[in-house]
């Protein structure tokens, strides 16, 4: 969610970091999905071409071939690899804190100081219309609404309430983006940022 000055240059998403992968011929499908996903934090779904890629990578098409068939084959198999691995990083990193409400506030707090993950998030939002990308956004969306719920039910709100606040909650963090990303708002400095995310948490999780 956030975006500060110091932050916004920052690409690496999901997985490791482009510049400590080989650069050979060896490169895994993994490998590939990674660099795509990278692509997508910059340019969007759209640039995504094996060309380019593969220039990135320092291999030629070949080893792209090796791998997939298509480029929409490798827009899957990044998108799953989003999907994966931001499910692994964020949701399985909390399973270890029992308390309902500081499990709570560490997402937010997890959530908060992430930055490419929803950079990415951001420019699928953009392209909904692609076949391949709204049914991840909706699995996606779909899991973090039922785990909001969940979490705001054992923090001792009843159903109703507890669907009220994850909407709530879900809703801030579209729109944050949408301001910070899309709109181009002014960015926050981490002071500011700290103390808006601390009012957030105040707000939406139960005393």
């Amino acid at each position: 969610m956030r975006t500060t000055d110091s932050d916004a240059g920052s690409h690496a998403a999901a997985g490791q970091p482009a510049a400590s992968r080989p650069r050979n011929s060896r490169l895994s499908a993994d490998d590939w999905a990674q660099a795509a996903l990278d692509l997508i934090a910059e340019q969007g779904v759209a640039a995504v071409a094996v060309e380019p890629l593969a220039r990135r990578l320092g291999v030629t098409k070949g080893s792209f071939y090796w791998h997939f068939p298509s480029r929409d084959a490798l827009l899957q198999a990044a998108l799953e690899r989003w999907e994966v691995v931001e499910q692994e990083n964020v949701f399985g990193s909390l399973e270890q804190v029992p308390d309902p409400g500081e499990r709570l506030r560490a997402l937010f707090q997890l959530v908060g100081h992430e930055v490419t993950p929803h950079i990415i998030y951001s420019e699928l939002l953009k392209a909904l219309d692609h076949p391949a990308v709204q049914p991840v956004i909706n699995r996606v969306s779909q899991r973090r609404m039922e785990y909001l719920v969940a979490s705001f039910r054992q923090a001792g709100l009843g159903r109703t309430e507890a669907q009220h606040r994850a909407r709530l909650t879900y809703a801030a963090y579209v729109g944050f983006l949408q301001l910070s990303l899309q709109l181009q708002q002014p960015k926050m400095s981490h002071e500011e940022f700290d103390a808006y995310l601390e009012h957030v948490i105040t707000t939406l999780i139960p005393a």
